[in-house]
């Protein structure tokens, strides 16, 4: 896992220090660059824009877009929406378990993927339905989710 640049997060909180309530988006900002919000960089957000550290866990806890664990590279959301569910999303969940080596919740052990179980993406006519960062996969197989996650360096 790398190192947590403190000048890194410092130039973060310094492009958004003078925006009133730049927690969340300094927040996103780090976890942008993270992948996750380390404590190292909680501290030092708590201490520049003075704000409680407690405060500072209590809204990088709060949303879900934010983690306070390490978070691989690559994010994949496997829908489990009824309408995904029963055209076979179990099935996608399952082999991307298995292509991936973790369970639902879990990150590769080289941080390149963490892999998540979601109640719905919003694209039910398009079920089973995975995405991985900002991208949209429809209508897909257990097969073709072997395609779709080695397309991910």
């Amino acid at each position: 896992m790398d190192a947590v640049n403190m000048e890194k997060v410092n130039q973060i909180i310094d492009e958004r220090i003078a925006d009133r309530g730049s927690l969340i988006q300094i927040l996103l900002d780090v976890q942008q660059s993270y992948h996750w919000i380390p404590p190292a960089a909680a501290a030092l957000i708590s201490e520049r824009i003075d704000v409680p550290l407690s405060q500072v866990y209590r809204v990088a806890s709060f949303y879900k877009s934010l983690s306070l664990t390490p978070r691989g590279k690559h994010f994949a959301k496997v829908c489990m929406g009824t309408a995904c569910y029963v055209r076979g999303g179990k099935e996608v969940m399952e082999k991307a378990s298995e292509i991936l080596g973790v369970e639902a919740g879990g990150t590769t052990a080289d941080m390149k993927f963490t892999l998540e179980k979601v109640s719905c993406i919003g694209c039910c006519s398009l079920g089973p339905m995975i995405t991985v960062d900002s991208e949209y996969y429809g209508k897909i197989s257990p097969e073709k989710v072997v395609e779709i996650l080695e397309n991910y360096d």
